[in-house]
């Protein structure tokens, strides 16, 4: 499968996932939103994948919408006037592709290279882990372009900054630096250039060389599905059941590893072992 906006490379079980619209800062548009929906699905699903590292080609990570592109750059269809009845009717592209993110069983992790404002910020959001170069720069812009939020980023931004930093990187719609990003808690380290992709690779290999692939998936959705629940009564419940069915798998071999003082052989797969319960949870409609 191929990309006009996107590199797909995968070595040594790690996909580095690569915005490539460098001519224009890796500005969002509709064919990138279409390609990184498709790519996330397709990592969802490639054995060979055990985590995904993102960054920019060139000086940027992402610009944010490509705004160049004619019509509704958001490319939203301005006959509708739905209401709250009709909301599937309207899909921001940006969310969709955090939910493509969301859904996905492998770590995800940012290696922001450059500036990265409107959607090139919220985007990241559903990333587990951001690291950033000592370059980047993040904008959450939409108030100053008169627009709001979006990508799913009124769920994901105040769970990762808090809420009052959540606000007040939006109320501003300033452009801050790699530093404030690292004080804020929006990036986990932040590092010269030429080391930002080493460290994410190197990240990338602690999350997945001696680990569990259907432990790490669980693990993942059982965190961002149950953290948001009214009671841990449905994080119990999950990983109850999660817990039983990897233990007569993947679970045995760690056990009898541990006790024979041996490293394990841990090859459950995402695709075909996942519990017969996964997934536990009902997709809320539209």
């Amino acid at each position: 499968m191929s990309y006009t906006t996107l590199r797909y490379e995968v070595s040594d079980k790690i996909l580095t996932l690569t915005l490539n619209r460098p001519e224009v800062l890796n500005a969002f548009s509709l064919t990138m939103a279409e390609e990184l929906v498709s790519a996330f699905n397709r990592a969802s699903e490639d054995e060979a994948v055990r985590a995904i590292v993102v960054t920019g080609e060139g000086r940027a990570f992402c610009a944010g919408m490509d705004l160049q592109s004619g019509g509704n750059v958001f490319g939203l269809d301005e006959s509708l006037r739905p209401d709250n009845t009709q909301a599937s009717q309207v899909r921001d592209t940006g969310g969709i592709v955090s939910l493509a993110m969301y859904n996905c069983p492998k770590p995800i992790i940012g290696a922001i290279n450059g500036v990265g404002v409107g959607i090139g910020a919220t985007m990241t959001l559903a990333m587990d882990v951001r690291l950033a170069s000592e370059k980047a720069r993040f904008g959450f812009v939409f108030s100053k372009l008169g627009v709001v939020n979006e990508a799913c980023s009124s769920w994901f931004l105040p769970r990762i900054v808090g809420m009052s930093q959540a606000l007040d990187w939006l109320f501003s719609g300033e452009i801050f630096d790699a530093g404030e990003a690292l004080r804020g808690g929006l990036v986990k380290a932040v590092y010269p250039p030429d080391q930002l992709l080493p460290e994410a690779l190197k990240l990338a290999h602690k999350y997945v060389d001696a680990t569990s692939a259907v432990s790490i998936g669980l693990i993942r959705q059982s965190l961002y599905r149950e953290s948001a629940q009214p009671h841990p009564m449905g994080a119990h419940r999950a990983e109850s059941l999660n817990m039983f069915y990897t233990s007569l798998g993947d679970g045995k071999e760690g056990v009898n590893a541990f006790l024979e003082k041996r490293d394990p052989v841990l090859a459950a797969s995402v695709r075909d072992d996942m519990p017969p319960t996964y997934p536990w949870w009902q997709e809320p409609e539209l």
